[in-house]
């Protein structure tokens, strides 16, 4: 049985002892009424009531108390259903608690394979980026290599999905370079017409002090960002401190999901800081 399924099944028995509780209520209302009627014939028969009449209301006080018996008959039964949900409501309980047990194991090793996973891909990244580091310096000379890999021409690198330009990047890289005077590498400023994407991507990583990483829901399903990330993680690796991360319209348990690490990492949210306060932040980084 599924946490979903128990879950309903203690809900259904929940709501049965909210109606059994109910009309045991009603019969015990009943059962005082009834006796309040019994006490009240008994009274009115006294020593001037006629033989005729006391025989009548003997009568009355008999039906009366036929009743009663119904009465508590039912409520000695509803007692006893009560008795039995309750029992079952506390055995469902038990099993919830033993399948969220078994769930939360479930979800620790498969965080854990996940962490694992990204363990052994930034070990690949690393010896990647190494690899990389020793061809480019025995082509073209340690000099060289001075000047083109690790020149820094942009403050930032915007990562982002297509699909959040409109609703928050575009504004976002405009304030950075307009109010800010930011040097910023964004695809629709850096990308000229004809321009080889990926080699235009390479640059901007390379040259850019920092990569600001938007993460949203559009974000963790492209191919583009994934290369991006990567390629942030890579220079991170090398030079420490360069990813910057914003949450844009997503939940910690979407970015715990996609990336444990990023969502480790303190992070600005959309949620909470404007435009203007996230530039302010930037600002502050660029200017220690």
């Amino acid at each position: 049985m599924s946490i979903s399924t128990t879950l309903s099944s203690i809900n259904q028995i929940t709501k049965e002892i909210t109606r059994l509780e109910k009309a045991l209520l009603d019969e015990t209302k009943k059962e005082a009424d009834i006796t309040k009627k019994i006490n009240s014939t008994k009274k009115s028969i006294t020593k001037n009531t006629s033989v005729s009449t006391v025989n009548s209301k003997l009568g009355q006080i008999e039906r009366y108390e036929n009743d009663l018996v119904k009465t508590l008959n039912k409520k000695t039964d509803i007692t006893k259903k009560i008795a039995q949900k309750r029992e079952k409501l506390n055995s469902l309980n038990q099993k919830l608690q033993k399948e969220e047990q078994v769930e939360s194991k479930r979800r620790q090793k498969e965080q854990e394979k996940v962490q694992k996973n990204y363990e052994n891909r930034i070990d690949e990244l690393t010896a990647q980026l190494k690899n990389n580091v020793s061809s480019n310096i025995s082509e073209v000379g340690i000099n060289t290599l001075d000047e083109t890999l690790f020149e820094e021409k942009y403050d930032v690198f915007i990562s982002h999905a297509s699909e959040d330009k409109e609703s928050f990047v575009r504004e976002l890289a405009d304030t950075l370079m307009k109010d800010y005077n930011i040097k910023v590498w964004y695809d629709e400023f850096s990308i000229k017409w004809g321009d080889s994407l990926r080699k235009s991507i390479d640059k901007g990583l390379k040259s850019s002090k920092f990569g600001i990483v938007i993460i949203s829901k559009s974000f963790i399903k492209k191919g583009w960002t994934n290369y991006e990330l990567d390629g942030l993680f890579q220079k991170e690796m090398t030079y420490g401190k360069t990813i910057l991360p914003i949450w844009h319209d997503i939940t910690k348990d979407e970015v715990q999901d996609f990336s444990p690490s990023l969502a480790g990492r303190k992070a600005l949210n959309t949620s909470m800081y404007t435009i203007k306060e996230i530039a302010e932040e930037l600002k502050n980084i660029l200017d220690e």
